[in-house]
């Protein structure tokens, strides 16, 4: 069966999404012909109330909410959202365009054409603007309704709004020329309906009221979207939050300060601000971490307008109370000293709160450690430890995701979590003695996430906090191991030489006790017999004494109470077909050593001598024996074929690693390049014979 496969795009439809691009190639057009009408006009015009504002720069909100559409619908022709945007960014340029010629018109004294359809336009069809905001709200981001009720909702409510407009622009109203004069020959109400007269101030309310009511329709589908939403649809919510906030910051910007000629620009931007993260949330959502921009924004900007807000008080206050009282020297003396004790230290601590809230904790380093060197000893050992870990690192950075893995010596991985793992994350490794013993998790993206060297180095102190915590975990689940490796070791060989005793020893001494009492029992009337009964005796006698010599020589070898370690690895060395050197480093000998650590040196080699012989096709090896202050080092090389990449550990090499681990101590197999095999084990002289 073949299954039908989608081809790429092709050129030409890659071409037809070109067109879009005409309509703010028009736009611009339209801010041109706005700057050209308005070029030759005066600064101020006889009656321009009605269009105080400069038409071009109505127009250019219209190019940019045009270029927004552009982006929208060239990312996908059938987003609603997009052709929502071009009829906001037309309605803007022709109300441009219209103010334009407005304004022409008043500076006119001949009428103009088309000043009637431009005055009906500019005074009357504006009151569409409404209508298109809630478009715009109902359709993000999606570019449909929402199914269901809520659909239904939003659009009725855009039915109730159309026909609040449709009221104002038929119904009559007066009025226009009390703001200033209109412009030769115009009429505003080519549209009125006279006959409504009587009604006219009671439909103007009704409108009004219906309309604004209708309106919390499109603000409530909006939360309702932002609480259904999930994942990648989240994000887009979160971006029209982020607009909604930074509009409302601006605006609050501008009711508190008198910015002067700065405000048609903070106009602008507040109007275009909220429709271009629409067009970021619809086409690239996820270009930055939104959450962390929203934080930042919230925090910045509600300290930013806290700290206004106590300027104004704090200079009104003093304006109030000192007013003409003191002198400007005076009034300057107090301010400062009000300003060192007071309000300097206020302001840094709301500084101070904001950064918390926004970067969590990494400016107190101090505190940060310190807190979790109290959280690790308080908390049991393994996960809980872990648990500690990820969430000093998610409060000290202000992250939303930590997590810490460790390795256990088994193979197997132990991982505490903080928070939900978002889309994309980084790995740092955790490392005790230059030797990785976990990894931790870090979200990849988000301005929380961008570390400076001061952050580095604080995130280096916790992470060395959970190295030694993971390791002071490892050890106690090694000593554990070890302890139960000893008790089950001590009951085998308990098992093993009550087994030796009951099952070799104790028969024998009975067969001896047996032949003797035998031998007694004919020692008179056959003595030939007798005889022969103690000489089966004496062969089980000397049975006895090879178990007895079994059971020591496994117990510890008696080479090494006989020849000590040197000469029992010479003597072995002799015995093997393999020509063996047997080295001591410092030459005179390895003086007196603990009689665990002679017995571990006589197997590791013993093993490796074994290994030699049965695998390594050599014709030569060295036994090395070196002493130092704390450990005894036992080297066996030879130059035989060496061990494959690719060889599983046998037995035997895993025992080397044992019994060197039983006292602490290391064991490296290595291949040099020259070849051959080379078997290093430190043993640590805990104590001294």
């Amino acid at each position: 069966m073949t299954q039908a496969v989608s081809p790429d795009p092709s050129p030409s439809r890659a071409a037809a999404r070109w067109p879009v691009l005409a309509l703010p190639v028009a736009c611009a057009a339209g801010v041109v012909l706005a700057v050209w009408l308005e070029q030759r006009l005066p600064d101020r015009i006889p009656g321009d109330g009605l269009a105080p504002g400069p038409g071009w720069s109505t127009g250019l909100t219209g190019l940019v909410l045009a270029t927004l559409a552009a982006v929208v619908l060239r990312h996908d022709r059938r987003q609603g959202l997009g052709w929502a945007l071009a009829w906001f960014g037309v309605f803007w340029t022709l109300d441009g365009i219209s103010e334009a010629w407005f304004r022409t018109g008043l500076d006119s004294d001949e009428p103009l054409p088309l000043m009637t359809f431009t005055a009906w336009f500019l005074l009357r069809f504006t009151s569409l603007l409404p209508v298109t905001v809630a478009v715009v709200a109902l359709l993000f981001p999606t570019g449909r309704f929402l199914p269901g009720r809520w659909g239904v909702a939003g659009k009725v409510a855009l039915g109730v709004m159309l026909l609040g407009s449709l009221v104002y622009v038929v119904a009559p109203s007066g009025g226009f020329d009390d703001v200033g004069r209109l412009p030769v020959g115009a009429d505003p109400d080519p549209t009125t309906l006279t006959a409504l007269a009587p009604v006219a101030d009671q439909l103007l309310a009704l409108a009004g009221t219906a309309s604004v009511l209708a309106l919390l329709v499109p603000v409530a589908t909006v939360v309702v979207r932002h609480r259904r939403a999930v994942g990648l649809e989240r994000d887009r919510m979160r971006w029209l939050l982020w607009g909604v906030s930074a509009v409302v910051l601006l605006a609050v910007l501008t009711l508190l300060v008198d910015v002067g000629p700065v405000e048609p620009y903070l106009f602008f931007a507040d109007v275009c601000l909220l429709p271009a993260a629409m067009t970021v949330a619809v086409v690239a959502p996820r270009v930055v971490d939104v959450d962390a921009l929203l934080g930042r924004t919230l925090a910045y900007g509600g300290l930013w307008t806290a700290l206004l807000v106590v300027d104004l008080a704090v200079v009104a206050a003093l304006t109030s109370v000192l007013g003409d009282a003191l002198a400007q020297r005076e009034v300057v003396g107090v301010v400062l000293l009000l300003t060192v004790l007071l309000y300097g230290p206020l302001r840094l601590r709301a500084q101070a709160l904001a950064r918390r809230l926004l970067l969590g904790r990494r400016d107190d380093p101090y505190d940060v450690v310190a807190g979790l060197a109290s959280g690790l000893e308080t908390a049991d050992e393994g996960t809980e430890q872990l648990a500690v870990v990820a969430g000093a690192v998610a409060r000290a950075f202000g992250v939303r995701y930590v997590s810490v893995e460790v390795d256990r010596p088994g193979g197997e991985r132990v991982t505490a979590t903080h928070g939900q793992q978002p889309a994309e994350t980084r790995v740092l490794p955790i490392t005790y003695r230059d030797a990785e013993v976990g990894r931790l998790v870090l979200p990849a993206r988000g301005l929380r996430s961008r570390l400076t060297r001061r952050d580095e180095q604080l995130l280096a102190d916790l992470v060395r906090q959970a190295a030694t915590a993971a390791r002071t975990g490892r050890l106690a689940e090694e000593l554990q191991e070890s302890r139960e490796r000893l008790v089950v070791a001590r009951e085998e060989e308990r098992r093993r030489i009550r087994r030796d005793l009951h099952d070799g020893l104790g028969p024998s001494l009975s067969g001896v006790v047996f032949r003797l009492e035998s031998a007694r029992l004919l020692v008179d009337r056959d003595p030939g017999a007798a005889r022969d009964q103690v000489a089966a005796a004496s062969a089980l006698v000397q049975d006895v004494v090879g178990d007895v010599r079994r059971l020591v020589h496994d117990l510890r070898p008696p080479a090494l109470d006989d020849r000590g370690l040197v000469g029992a690895l010479r003597q072995q060395a002799d015995q093997a077909p393999v020509p063996t050197e047997v080295v001591t480093v410092p030459a005179e000998g390895l003086g007196p050593l603990p009689a665990a650590v002679e017995v571990a040196a006589y197997r590791v080699a013993g093993e490796a001598l074994t290994n030699v012989v049965r695998h390594a096709r050599a014709t030569r090896c060295c036994v090395r024996l070196t002493r130092t202050d704390r450990s005894l080092l036992v080297e066996v090389a030879d130059d035989g074929r060496g061990i494959p990449a690719d060889a599983q550990a046998g037995v035997g090499l895993v025992s080397l690693r044992e019994r060197s681990a039983e006292l602490g101590g290391t064991t490296e197999v290595t291949c040099p390049p020259g070849g051959g095999t080379v078997v290093r084990a430190a043993l640590p002289l805990r104590s001294v014979l």
